[in-house]
């Protein structure tokens, strides 16, 4: 068993991991945006649940508006960017399978963009 205490301070970080799944906190800031036209994980699907703030996610150029409670599914190696459009802290809960960051956030072998 692991346990982590989600805090969503500033920017990305990995929370747990095991074998298949990894989850990762994402915080940001308003006006800040992840990702872009080429952003993309080639070896894993990305579910995104936001917890607080608002957004707009643009996944192969289609637009979908986030809210608390949304939750996004991204399928491997569809191109996309969270922005954060509110007033307010976007954060957000991601989970990929398999998991595409290593500890430290960087992207790993088939995760990568």
């Amino acid at each position: 068993m692991q346990h982590q205490r989600l805090r969503f301070g500033k920017g990305f970080r990995v929370a747990l991991r095991v074998r298949r799944v990894q989850a990762a906190q994402m915080t940001l800031a308003p006006g800040a945006s992840e990702g872009g036209p080429d952003n993309r994980h080639r070896g894993a699907e990305q579910w995104l649940y936001v917890v607080a703030g608002s957004g707009l996610a643009i996944v192969e150029g289609r637009r979908q508006r986030l809210a608390p409670g949304s939750l996004l599914v991204i399928e491997r190696g569809e191109r996309h960017e969270i922005r954060n459009t509110g007033r307010t802290a976007l954060k957000t809960l991601n989970l990929y399978s398999p998991p595409a960051y290593d500890d430290d956030g960087e992207p790993l072998g088939p995760g990568k963009r």
